[in-house]
C-alpha cells in the first residue's frame, strides 16, 4: 500500500530496541521499537497516504481533484494472513454507483470524525476482535490511518453504505511526481480505472495489487470494494494485524504502521491521531511532524 517514495533511511540501528521519537509520539505513548525487516517500503495515496507495491506513498485525492504530496507503504510483505473471517472469499471489484446519493446523516465521533467513518472503524474492530483477538485492533488506530490517508474519505463525504460520493484516488504513479517511482498497471484498470500505470484507491489508499491480496468484505455484501469505507477499514485492520502482530504492544504496532508507510513521521502522525480519538484530546502540532 502506499505511494512510491524512496525508502527513508532507518532512524535507528536494527539492534537498538528503542526508536527515538521524542517530540513526535503522542502524549502517553513511549518510544517504539524500530523495525527494518518489514520487507520494503510502499504506501498508498490519498489526502493522507496509502499503499503501493514496493515503493513509496502519495496522498490520495478525490477523482478530478489535484493530487497531494506523496507517501509510502509496503506491498511486498509475503506474510500469510494472520486469521481470516469465515465464509466464502469476497469478490474483489469496484461497484458502479448511482448518481445523486446523499451524505450519511450520522452523529460525528471524537474530534469530529464523520459518523459513517466511525461506524466503519468500529465495525472492523468488532470483526477483528472475533476473527483475530490476539491482534487487539482498536478502532482508534484505524481512524488514525484513515485520518492520515484520506481525512476519513474527505471529511465523511460518503453515503450511509460507506461509499464516497466521489471515488477517492491517489496520483497516477507514472514516475512524473518527485520522489515517486512509476508503478506499471497490475489490475488492467479494474480497480483504479486506469491502464498503463497504477494509483492508490479508496479511503484507506491501497494499491490494486495489495487490495487483491488483502481485500476484505466489511459490510457483508460478498464484495471487497476498496472504495467502500467498511471494506477498506477491515482490510486495513487485516493488513496491520497480518503476521501475528499485536496492536497492544507499541513496538509491534509501530512495526505494523511502518509496513503501511515506511516513515517514522507517518507513525508519529497515526499514533497521535489514534491517541486523540481514544481520549478526545486533539494532538498538538509538535506531535504531527511533516510526512
Amino acid at each position: 500500500m502506499g505511494r512510491h517514495r524512496k525508502p527513508q533511511p532507518a532512524t535507528t540501528r536494527r539492534n537498538s530496541s528503542v526508536l527515538a521519537l521524542t517530540g513526535l509520539v503522542p502524549v502517553g505513548l513511549v518510544a517504539v521499537t524500530a523495525v527494518t525487516d518489514i520487507g520494503g517500503a510502499s504506501s498508498a495515496t490519498a489526502s493522507v497516504q496509502q499503499q503501493l507495491p514496493d515503493g513509496e506513498a502519495q496522498q490520495p485525492v478525490l477523482a478530478q481533484q489535484a493530487a497531494v504530496a506523496p507517501i509510502d507503504i509496503d506491498v511486498d510483505a509475503e506474510n500469510s494472513m494472520a486469521k481470516s473471517s469465515p465464509g466464502a472469499p469476497a469478490v474483489v471489484k469496484a461497484v458502479a454507483l448511482a448518481e445523486g446519493r446523499q451524505i450519511a446523516d450520522l452523529p460525528a465521533g471524537p474530534l469530529d470524525v464523520p459518523g459513517v467513518a466511525v461506524a466503519a472503524y468500529k465495525n472492523a474492530e468488532s470483526i477483528l476482535a472475533a476473527s483475530n483477538p490476539e491482534c487487539a485492533m482498536p478502532w482508534s488506530l484505524l481512524a488514525g490511518i484513515g485520518r492520515v490517508e484520506s481525512h476519513h474519505a474527505n471529511n465523511g463525504a460518503a453515503d450511509a453504505d460507506g461509499y464516497p460520493l466521489t471515488p477517492v484516488y491517489g496520483p497516477v504513479l507514472d514516475g512524473s511526481l518527485s520522489g515517486n517511482r512509476a508503478v506499471t498497471d497490475t489490475d488492467g484498470g479494474a480497480l483504479d480505472g486506469l491502464s498503463g500505470y497504477d494509483r492508490a484507491i479508496g479511503p484507506m489508499q491501497f494499491l490494486p495489487q495489495t487490495w487483491e491480496k488483502f481485500g476484505a468484505d466489511g459490510n457483508g455484501d460478498g464484495i471487497a470494494d476498496p472504495q467502500n469505507l467498511f471494506d477498506a477499514a477491515l482490510t486495513s485492520g487485516r493488513y496491520l494485524c497480518d503476521g501475528g502482530l499485536e496492536m497492544g504492544d507499541l513496538s509491534q504496532q509501530s512495526r505494523a504502521i511502518l509496513r503501511y508507510n515506511n516513515s517514522m513521521a507517518y507513525v508519529a502522525n497515526v499514533m497521535a491521531w489514534e491517541t486523540g480519538y481514544s481520549t478526545g484530546v486533539a494532538p498538538r502540532p509538535g506531535q504531527l511532524p511533516k510526512i
